[in-house]
């Protein structure tokens, strides 16, 4: 595995005084192989009683990792070493998810094992069919997923053994083998046809538009534009570094939770708008705005401070200059608009308009609000005909990949422990307790 564990910069330390007291503690800087290097406060508590106070975790360090790299200000996403636009033009989503998971490429039979282990763990135990009539026909696909997830542990308790490598490895195979197969049958369910059994012939993008589109009725034949457009929203989605909803799988994972019930952890995270809604809040902002007649008005109110309305999909918290995932998903999304004769569409056309005012605007190009992932996903899956409903659950299936590699990355770190974080406590002191009839 390509990883080199972080070192210590003997000629560089913080030393932080205490104005009252004067007393110094020193610390150490610890560098990575890129990216800024980082203060080792574990000790702090320790030697001064004081935490540090980092809301969001902003600036803060909570692991080491040797799986993703992001450089916001230079719009730069690194998998394993490798650039996100080179393995989106020239990979596919299984040979990444292998490489996520093992740290390197794999050769041609390394890969053909993999894709085989991955393809014959695709389908779910029968009994889970069963387990779906459990929900309502309207629940939120997100509700069922993870619902499924969660419970794939008392169906699969056979690698729950956290302590055993090669179950942790056949639980990340069934995760992300099944993972298509649980979010198409949560569509399945909700418009009430049957579901529909993944095929062993099918590429893994293939087999999910299969399993989401085919009816017994007729037979379904895969668009390779549009599979190769989902292969590349999959692979593009894979990891994102520490966001909310893998930190949320580490610190589950920090208890010794089993693999399952970690991964349901991230899809809960995820369902949050703040975090895999944003697709789904572009289609809503475009349904709002309406008609290419009323974009200059929204724009206006856009580029007005004191206007509540936001444009979603456009710059992005991490990516400073531009998402280097956004360059990879426009053409394919001007591919698939094509491949479907939609792009007369009242929304997908309103949306290419304000495509090309973001990107020749004034405004937009100083401020670089140019088109984020987000923007472009949405626009694709829209154009497939997925539902806004549908936008997370895909988000969840791909991520899937990116939460088992960095579950098994920590679950194999000796210094691992679990997660445990502090407090600034603002609520009353110590007080007695008064009997009902006195208060």
């Amino acid at each position: 595995m390509a990883s080199e564990k972080a070192t210590v910069d003997s000629a560089k330390s913080v030393t932080m005084t205490d104005s009252a007291g004067g007393d110094s503690i020193e610390m150490q800087v610890l560098h990575g192989t890129i990216g800024p290097e980082v203060v080792d406060i574990r000790k702090l508590y320790g030697q001064t009683g004081r935490f540090t106070y980092d809301p969001g975790f902003v600036s803060t360090a909570s692991c080491e990792s040797a799986i993703t790299y992001i450089d916001g200000d230079e719009g730069v996403l690194l998998y394993r070493g490798y650039a996100i636009d080179e393995l989106a033009d020239h990979s596919d989503f299984p040979e990444v998810c292998y490489l996520l998971l093992h740290g390197e490429l794999p050769n041609k039979e390394e890969k053909d094992d993999f894709v085989h282990n991955i393809t014959y763990h695709s389908m779910l135990h029968e009994q889970l069919h069963r387990f779906f009539l459990g929900f309502r026909r309207d629940a939120h696909p997100m509700a069922i997923m993870c619902g499924v997830v969660g419970a794939l542990s008392s169906f699969y308790h056979d690698s729950t053994d956290i302590n055993d490598e090669r179950q942790r490895m056949i639980a990340s195979h069934r995760m992300i083998a099944k993972m298509p197969t649980i979010a198409a049958m949560a569509y399945k369910y909700s418009i009430g046809q049957p579901f529909a059994y993944p095929r062993n012939d099918l590429t893994y993008a293939e087999d999910f538009l299969h399993m989401m589109f085919s009816v017994p009725a007729e037979e379904y034949k895969v668009s390779p534009v549009l599979a190769r457009a989902m292969d590349k929203i999959f692979i593009l989605h894979a990891d994102h570094e520490q966001n909310a909803s893998t930190s949320t799988v580490r610190l589950a994972g920090s208890s010794g939770a089993n693999p399952f019930a970690c991964i349901a952890a991230g899809i809960a995270c995820l369902w949050g708008p703040a975090h895999g809604g944003a697709n789904e809040a572009v289609l809503n902002m475009l349904e709002e705005i309406g008609s290419v007649d009323r974009i200059q008005e929204y724009v206006n109110k856009a580029k007005d401070k004191d206007d509540p309305f936001r444009l979603f999909g456009f710059g992005h918290r991490v990516y400073k200059n531009h998402d280097p995932r956004a360059t990879v998903l426009r053409k394919s999304c001007h591919e698939v608009l094509d491949e479907l004769g939609v792009r007369d569409e009242p929304l997908l056309e309103l949306a290419m308009e304000l495509e090309r005012i973001a990107l020749e605007d004034e405004y937009f190009v100083e401020k670089k609000l140019y088109p984020n992932v987000d923007f472009y996903s949405g626009i694709i899956l829209r154009a497939m005909g997925i539902p806004t409903s549908m936008f997370t659950v895909l988000f969840a299936l791909a991520r899937t990949t990116g939460w088992v590699a960095q579950w098994n990355e920590m679950i194999s770190d000796p210094t691992q422990k679990i997660g445990r974080p502090r407090q600034l406590y603002t609520g009353a002191t110590q007080r007695s307790y008064v009997p009902v009839s006195d208060r």
